[in-house]
């Protein structure tokens, strides 16, 4: 997916640092991603969710706290607070950006912000949230802090170890995360929520996500992450979030009305990848792009892929319908299809060529599936490949006329 460096200036004067995941095709929506106490945007769940919601047509932005990976300010005098204005930050440059409402997702302590920060920000800019291994109760995360809390209480900073990492943490810190109700706060929100939680979760119980289902309003969901680890480490329970989110939020990030399906033929537009472009027919909608090694993101068929499935899929159509009038016990076909620049240094018709002209080929192997066909039955289906409406255009006269919409 092209990826986007962003920055954010927050109220408190620090700049965010952000990368904002954007589809190979045409956007739809917007999501932004927070990630789990004291990650980054690098995390495996930042990375997969982001890319997996792009992948749907919908940008997404995942991006560092303050204090936090490249991200300036001191995380240890931050807090719970100083998180979710940060993300009301970040969102406020979404909103400008895209003019529509947004998703909001969060892991762990990330999650537990989107849903503090929907209230700040005003559910009219809010499509939906959905949270992953989020904690329904914000002090827990002290829980997970090695240090003498209380002789930061008393002396106002120390020194803790968070996740096997040395951070200084104030007063401050600790007061603003002990003073947060979540749970009153999710019950207020007027938005579709989704609560992702492994029940083997041993950072943050699966507990949490019974309170926070109770305390919401519906429309709201929960999936199980059977087997997961809190911080979806394993690369697969990472992906099947990413996919459960995306295809959740596609309800509440419709298609654009200013994406009308053409009344015939095909509409092709160019998107924010290199040479991903979105392709719409009558009906259906899809991305063509160019593999890595001619600098595309290969998030769909090349030109000459979408050429040869053109022959493929018209021969084996053809082929079936011919058998299914028959009669015949045809059990389906398998056509392979390959493409050939430089036909002319192969053949022997090509002086038959008009000086200049490239000679290319599409070559096509076929075989018939089905044990009861005799030979003769076999070869009048192959035979009939050669009468696909396709093949016909391919090799007929054809011309391409070319004008300006403008």
């Amino acid at each position: 997916m092209p990826t986007e460096s962003i920055s954010i200036i927050t109220d408190a004067g620090h700049t965010l640092t952000g990368s904002l995941e954007l589809p190979t095709g045409l956007v739809r929506g917007a999501a932004l991603f927070a990630h789990c106490f004291t990650c980054t945007k690098q995390s495996r769940a930042a990375v997969s969710v982001a890319r997996a919601l792009a992948g749907e047509g919908i940008a997404c932005l995942r991006f560092d706290f303050t204090g936090l990976g490249d991200s300036e300010g001191e995380f240890g005098r931050a807090g719970f607070a100083t998180d979710v204005a940060d993300l009301v930050a970040a969102a406020e440059a979404l909103l400008e950006r895209f003019m529509q409402p947004i998703l909001l997702v969060g892991h762990s302590l990330g999650g537990a912000a989107v849903l503090a920060a929907a209230d700040d920000l005003g559910f009219d800019k809010v499509a939906a949230i959905a949270t992953i291994g989020a904690p329904s109760d914000v002090p827990h995360v002290l829980q997970r802090i090695e240090g003498d809390i209380e002789a930061i209480h008393r002396d106002g900073e120390g020194t803790v170890t968070i996740g096997g990492r040395d951070f200084a943490l104030s007063r401050d810190f600790l007061e603003k995360v002990e003073n947060i109700d979540l749970l009153e706060e999710v019950g207020r929100l007027k938005r579709p929520l989704l609560f992702l939680h492994s029940p083997t979760d041993a950072v943050v119980g699966i507990e949490n996500a019974s309170a926070l289902f109770g305390a919401a309003r519906h429309p709201k969901s929960f999936v199980s992450l059977d087997g997961a680890d809190h911080l979806l480490l394993d690369d697969a329970d990472a992906r099947f979030a990413a996919g459960v989110i995306a295809a959740w939020a596609s309800r509440y990030l419709p298609m654009r009305d200013d994406w009308p399906l053409p009344a015939e033929g095909v509409v092709a537009k160019t998107g924010h990848g290199k040479f991903g472009t979105e392709v719409h027919t009558t009906n259906h909608r899809f991305i063509a792009d160019e593999p890595r090694s001619y600098g595309g993101d290969d998030t769909g068929p090349t030109p000459y892929d979408l050429l040869n499935a053109a022959l493929g899929t018209c021969t084996a159509m053809t082929m079936k319908m011919y058998a299914d009038r028959k009669g015949w016990p045809l059990e389906g076909v398998t056509v392979e299809v390959t493409h050939e620049r430089e036909h002319a240094t192969h053949c022997d018709h090509a002086e038959a060529m008009a000086e200049g002209k490239q000679m290319q080929a599409l070559h096509r192997r076929i075989t018939v599936h089905g044990e009861a066909l005799d030979a003769e039955q076999r070869e009048r289906i192959i035979a009939i490949a050669d009468k696909c409406p396709v093949h016909r255009t391919l090799e007929g006269e054809l011309h391409v006329h070319t004008e300006s919409a403008d």
